[in-house]
C-alpha cells in the first residue's frame, strides 16, 4: 500500500537528476546586460559569492560524480563543506568507521574539500567542525535520526539511483 522509504528516496533523486531546460534567450540577455553594465560596478567577487559557487560544485559533485568504466568498484567522490569560521573540518561516516582522523579536510578561503574511494552502496556521513560541533551536508538528503541525536546526511553509490 506504502512505498518503501527507499523507493521514494530513489524516485527524488532521480527526479533532481534531470536535466533542466534553461531558455536559450535566458544567455544571450545576461550577457547583453553584462556587457551593457557600466565599469564602475564591475570589481572582484565578493567572498561570499565564491563561497555560494564552491557549495554548488561541491553539491553537483557529490550528486553527479565523474563516471568509470566499472561501475562495480570504487569511485571517487569529493566532499566539500562551507565554514568560513571552523579552525577545522573532518568528513565521518560509515565508510570511514566515523572517525574524524580518517578523512580530514582541507580549506581554501573557508571552503573545506577531501577526496574518498566509495564502493556502490549507501553510507551516512557528516561533517565535525572543530572537533565538536556535527553538521549534515546541506547539499544532501538527511539520513533519519540515529539513536544519538546527531545531523547526518545519505550518499548512494552506485545503482540504479546513480
Amino acid at each position: 500500500m506504502f512505498e518503501r522509504e527507499d523507493d521514494v528516496v530513489e524516485r527524488v533523486i532521480q527526479q533532481l537528476r534531470r536535466p533542466v531546460t534553461i531558455n536559450p534567450g535566458l544567455d544571450a540577455r545576461v550577457m547583453r546586460e553584462i556587457a551593457n553594465a557600466p565599469r564602475a560596478k564591475r570589481r572582484a567577487w565578493p567572498l561570499w559569492s565564491l563561497l555560494a559557487s564552491a557549495a554548488v560544485l561541491g553539491t553537483l559533485l557529490i550528486t553527479h560524480p565523474w563516471r568509470q568504466d566499472d561501475q562495480s568498484g570504487p569511485a571517487a567522490f569529493q566532499f566539500v563543506f562551507v565554514a568560513p569560521q571552523a579552525a577545522s573540518v573532518s568528513l565521518v561516516g560509515d565508510f570511514n568507521d566515523w572517525d574524524p582522523k580518517r578523512s580530514p579536510m582541507r580549506t581554501a578561503q573557508g571552503v573545506w574539500a577531501t577526496v574518498v574511494n566509495l564502493a556502490p552502496g549507501r553510507y551516512r556521513y557528516a561533517f565535525l567542525v572543530n572537533g565538536v560541533e556535527w553538521r549534515a551536508d546541506p547539499g544532501a538528503p538527511s539520513a533519519k535520526d540515529d539513536e544519538f541525536g546527531t545531523p547526518s546526511s545519505v550518499v548512494t553509490v552506485g545503482g540504479s539511483g546513480s
